[in-house]
């Protein structure tokens, strides 16, 4: 069975891991949340152990939701008197988002009014509604005119563990507190010490607790073993199993808090007092060391004990409420260093700034959300690294005449695309192409997702044989140095494929063999990128407008990719509601590429269909029919298991089988990167209408190059 986890925007692949270790089949990252396949005791293990999940939903019905009409009729065709005693109470969450159904409290009430209804016309009686503490909690969602309705496996929030009653001014929640020291290294199997000085209400610490004594966070919130749901398909069995092990699990473990050191320190007295109330309602109080402290005094403050390794977990404060101080981050930076030099440090800040402002070199960098407040999450391993001696960023030397110009022109280019970054939330694009033509070279921007991360992907074009190797040598060091001084990345964020003259003319060099897949945001779209080990990154940036646009007309279509590549328009078709999608690509390794696309964003099922084949062969021979096609081939292929491929000699051939693939009111998207391409307008207007599209298919990043492609749609006559 497929069933829905939801967590937190950030802590995705975090929990597809945590998944997977509970005893799940598989598990894959979608949007806030993961898609697991498991079975109900899979679900109420999750419900039981999960520290990441927000809820586990278990589907009950999913139907097409254009309107309020579709919504009530769909909600009424569950058989709610099978699911929901008569003398229960209910509550309904919803989540709308498309044009269809725009508010989530209206939707709601129509799915109550659909149970309602439905269960007085069997019994002559009607479930109660109680929005706080309700027996079954109905959770519908509706995306692209999509509805599905699950039952809350939990009946409610799963950060919300049963021993927080005191809580300070920023509260985090208990599921982002897990995810710091999931980050930091703390787990069931940690040893030495953790230590937060900024210990608040002690959120943190106490996690960090019953996370090494092995305690389920379900423990405390449903007491005695008490049911999680009174739905009444819940397996009661499977239950018990679960409570009977994690009972187990959780007397064993504690008897491993006496060998940990958990320490806390706050200057506010009243912070201090509630971490310790809270602390005793988890039952780990005894196991603490709380004090009043100044982070300046830290160092005085620690027992002469100290464990020589351990973790430091912190949320300092950085939200305008709290007034974030960059200084107060600097005075924790030196704290950290001159007291737990040996550690590793996981601290959640406002943004990169502050971050930066500890003075800490980041190890790993995470984006996170702490309710809808975007931060960075940095994890510093050891605190005091032996590679900080080494010059930072900052203290590069002044840059050359030539390798300051180039960096002013990236910058002139930044200013010039950051309102339409923002805008569109563009998280891949070139910066540079050539702008200066001494400093030949291509700069793409790769910003990711898990960990929020820059990348930069630096192509070097070829110089002329005029220009001598060692000054092509130099510019090309120049360049670099231009580059990492605008983005402030260090040489490991930085790819460069150079071109090496040798037999047959310029070609690039050997690539590296990292096996180092990052990956961004398109749209909807998580892709998976690899910037070190291919000529090509798995994303052709220039045909991001192409893509999007395909998402948003994919809807309720069968559409075909040819030539598919990595498959990112297979996964914003998808994405967009296609009916079905077949991609098609002679490259294993490609094909492959495009499955774990597609699982990265949760995509999964008979109606997303993968053809090893020749494009040529595989539409002479395929019978399908498809409403959308999207046809980007390359300029040449010579591959031995196929025929020779050129796209000037064969695009009318391939135009023509391609349309007779398509649907009489389908589009074909045709797209090609040969600059002296020309269309045989005479030939392929025999059999198809043919209007140029280029303009539209050139983002603001290429207006520079604008003939780095050239794109048209075709449709029958």
């Amino acid at each position: 069975m497929l069933f829905f986890v939801s967590c937190g925007k950030g802590l995705e692949y975090l929990l597809v891991d945590e998944c997977l270790a509970l005893g799940a089949k598989s598990a894959t990252a979608a949007m806030a949340g993961v898609n697991v396949e498991g079975t109900q005791e899979d679900a109420l293990r999750l419900v039981m152990h999960s520290r990441l999940a927000s809820r586990v939903l278990w589907p009950l019905h999913s139907f097409d939701c254009p309107d309020e009409a579709a919504l009530y009729a769909g909600a009424s065709q569950v058989d709610w008197g099978m699911q929901i005693a008569q003398n229960a109470s209910i509550a309904v969450d919803a989540h709308v988002s498309g044009q269809g159904i725009t508010h989530a409290q209206f939707a709601a009430q129509r799915v109550k009014d659909a149970v309602v209804d439905t269960m007085r016309r069997e019994f002559d009686s009607r479930p109660n509604v109680d929005l706080q503490q309700p027996d079954v909690r109905i959770h519908l969602v509706i995306r692209k005119n999509k509805a599905i309705l699950s039952i809350d496996m939990g009946t409610g929030p799963l950060h919300r563990r049963g021993w927080r009653q005191h809580q300070g001014e920023a509260p985090l929640k208990e599921t982002l507190a897990a995810a710091m020291l999931m980050r930091g290294g703390w787990s069931a199997s940690a040893s030495g010490g953790l230590l937060d000085p900024m210990c608040g209400a002690g959120t943190l610490l106490i996690e960090g607790a019953l996370m090494a004594a092995d305690v389920a966070p379900g423990i405390a919130r449903y007491p005695f073993g008490e049911v999680p749901t009174k739905w009444l398909q819940l397996d009661r069995k499977a239950w018990k199993r679960v409570v009977d092990d994690a009972t187990a699990r959780a007397d064993a473990g504690m008897a491993k808090l006496p060998s940990l050191r958990f320490i806390g320190r706050d200057s506010d007295e009243r912070s201090i007092r509630n971490a310790l109330k809270n602390a005793e309602l988890a039952g780990v109080a005894e196991f603490l060391d709380l004090q009043v402290g100044d982070v300046d005094g830290l160092k005085a403050s620690l027992p002469a004990d100290l464990p020589p390794s351990g973790v430091v977990v912190c949320n300092p404060p950085y939200d305008a409420r709290l007034q974030a101080d960059p200084a107060l981050y600097r005075r924790l930076g030196n704290a950290l260093r001159v007291s737990v030099p040996d550690w590793t440090a996981s601290l959640l800040c406002g943004d990169m700034e502050l971050a930066k402002a500890t003075g800490l070199r980041a190890t790993k960098k995470y984006q996170m959300f702490n309710g809808t407040l975007e931060c960075m999450l940095i994890v510093v391993r050891p605190i005091q690294d032996a590679r900080q001696a080494e010059r930072p960023l900052t203290d590069l030397p002044a840059l050359s005449e030539g390798a300051q110009m180039v960096a002013n022109r990236i910058r002139k280019n930044q200013r010039k695309l950051k309102s339409w970054l923002a805008k569109d939330g563009v998280h891949a694009y070139r910066i540079y192409d050539a702008d200066l033509p001494e400093y030949a070279a291509a700069i793409d921007v790769y910003n990711t997702v898990s960990p929020a991360q820059t990348w930069l992907h630096v192509q070097e074009y070829a110089p002329p044989a005029s220009v001598p190797e060692e000054t092509a040598r130099h510019r090309l060091k120049e360049l670099l140095a231009a580059v990492r001084d605008v983005f402030g990345v260090t040489r490991d964020f930085v790819s460069v494929k150079t071109r090496a003259r040798g037999k047959g003319g310029s070609k690039y060099g050997q690539m590296d063999h990292r096996g180092e897949f990052l990956t961004v945001r398109e749209g909807d779209a998580l892709l998976r990128v690899n910037l070190f080990d291919y000529l090509d990154t798995g994303l052709f940036l220039d045909h991001r407008p192409i893509r999007t646009s395909i998402a948003e007309v994919a809807e309720d279509k069968h559409f075909l990719n040819l030539f598919a590549y990595t498959g990112a328009a297979t996964v914003h078709a998808a994405l967009g509601g296609a009916a079905s999608t077949t991609t098609v690509d002679l490259s294993a390794t490609y094909l492959q590429w495009c499955v774990e696309n597609l699982q990265l964003n949760g995509l999964t099922g008979r109606q997303h269909r993968m053809f090893q084949a020749d494009v040529m062969a595989f539409l002479r021979e395929d019978r399908g029919m498809y409403d959308l096609i999207f046809l980007d081939p390359p300029t040449f292929s010579n591959s031995k298991r196929a025929q020779d491929f050129d796209v000037q000699l064969s695009h009318v051939e391939m135009l023509k089988l391609a349309m007779r693939r398509l649907s009489d009111d389908g589009v074909l998207i045709f797209s090609n990167n040969f600059r002296r391409f020309k269309l045989d307008e005479a030939a392929v207007s025999e059999f198809a209408d043919i209007e140029e599209i280029t303009p539209q298919t050139i983002g603001p990043d290429f207006e520079r190059d604008a003939r780095i492609h050239r794109c048209w749609r075709l449709t029958h006559r």
